[in-house]
C-alpha cells in the first residue's frame, strides 16, 4: 500500500464533501487493529475507554498517559491504511494550553498517532487552536463526555432542550473556528446531531447520535460482543464473540482433561 492509500485529515474532509460516510472502531492491540484495517475501516480510534473493556475499570478516568501510548503506539504499528488517533486521558490537556502540547506531542512523536483526540466544548477550544497552531491535528469530542461523568452525574444524552442544543452548537462551531479537523458526537439526539453536521464544514462522527451524522464510531468490543457488561441503546452487535469463545475454550478444556489433546498428529 502506498502512502497515498492512506487516510489523512485531508481525506476526513473530502469524504464529507461527497459524502460518503466516515467509519472509526476502536483498538488497543496490534492484532484486533491489523484486523480492523484490512477491511476498510477508515480510523482507529485508541480510545481511552480501554480502562473500561481492557483494564475492567468503571470509568475512563484512571487510565495514564502513559498506558494511553503504550497502546497507541501498538495500533500503529498495525495501521497501513487508516488514520490512528490517540485519545488524551483525563487530565493530560486539562491543566494548560502548554502541557497539553507536550502530551499530545507524544502521541505523535513516539506512539505513531496521525492526530489525537480530546473531550470539551468552547472552554476547551483555545487549547485545541494551540495544539493545531504548533501542527497536531485534533479531534474534537462533544456531547456526552465520559470524562465528565461526575460533572454529569452519570451518562445523560445531551441535546434535550434548547439551552443544551445552543451550548453544543456553539461548542462545534469554537472547535472549528479552533482547527479541529472532525467532531465525536456522542449521547447526543439524532436531531440536535444532524442540526449540528449540517452547520459545520468538518465531519462529524457520531456514537449514539443517529444518523444524522458524516460517520459512525463504535467500541469494538461492543460491536463484537466480547465486552457484555452492559449493551447501550447505540450499540448493534454483529457477533457474540464472548459466547464463541467460552465455546472453543471449554472444548481444550475437555479435550485437555480427558486426553484428547494433543493428538499423535499434533505431536513432533
Amino acid at each position: 500500500m502506498s502512502p497515498a492509500d492512506r487516510v489523512t485529515v485531508r481525506t476526513f474532509r473530502e469524504f464529507k464533501k461527497r459524502g460518503e460516510p466516515i467509519v472509526v472502531l476502536t483498538a488497543y492491540d496490534y492484532q484486533t487493529a491489523k484486523i480492523l484495517d484490512t477491511v476498510g475501516v477508515d480510523a482507529l480510534l485508541v480510545g481511552d475507554t480501554a480502562n473500561m473493556v481492557f483494564y475492567g475499570q468503571p470509568t475512563t478516568l484512571s487510565i495514564t498517559l502513559e498506558q494511553m501510548l503504550y497502546h497507541t503506539q501498538a495500533v500503529s504499528r498495525a495501521a497501513g491504511r487508516a488514520l490512528v488517533i490517540g485519545d488524551m486521558p483525563f487530565l493530560s490537556y486539562q491543566i494548560s494550553p502548554s502541557e497539553a502540547v507536550a502530551n499530545a506531542g507524544r502521541f505523535l512523536k513516539e506512539a505513531g498517532a496521525a492526530a489525537i483526540k480530546l473531550e470539551g466544548g468552547v472552554e476547551i477550544a483555545p487549547t485545541v487552536k494551540h495544539l493545531v497552531e504548533v501542527g497536531i491535528p485534533v479531534m474534537g469530542h462533544i456531547g456526552l463526555t465520559p470524562q465528565a461523568v461526575h460533572k454529569m452525574g452519570g451518562y445523560p444524552v445531551q441535546g434535550k432542550n434548547e439551552k443544551s442544543v445552543a451550548y453544543l452548537l456553539e461548542s462545534a462551531q469554537a472547535l472549528e473556528e479552533a482547527g479541529a479537523f472532525s467532531l465525536v458526537m456522542e449521547g447526543v439526539y439524532a436531531e440536535a446531531a444532524r442540526k449540528i453536521t449540517q452547520t459545520v464544514s468538518v465531519p462529524t462522527i457520531g456514537i449514539g447520535a443517529g444518523p444524522g451524522c458524516d460517520g459512525q464510531v463504535l467500541v469494538t468490543s461492543d460491536l463484537l460482543g466480547i465486552f457484555s457488561d452492559f449493551k447501550p441503546k447505540f450499540v448493534r452487535r454483529y457477533a457474540n464473540l464472548s459466547e464463541e469463545i467460552r465455546k472453543a475454550v471449554s472444548s481444550f478444556v475437555s479435550d485437555v482433561k480427558h486426553h484428547r489433546f494433543p493428538s499423535e498428529e499434533e505431536s513432533y
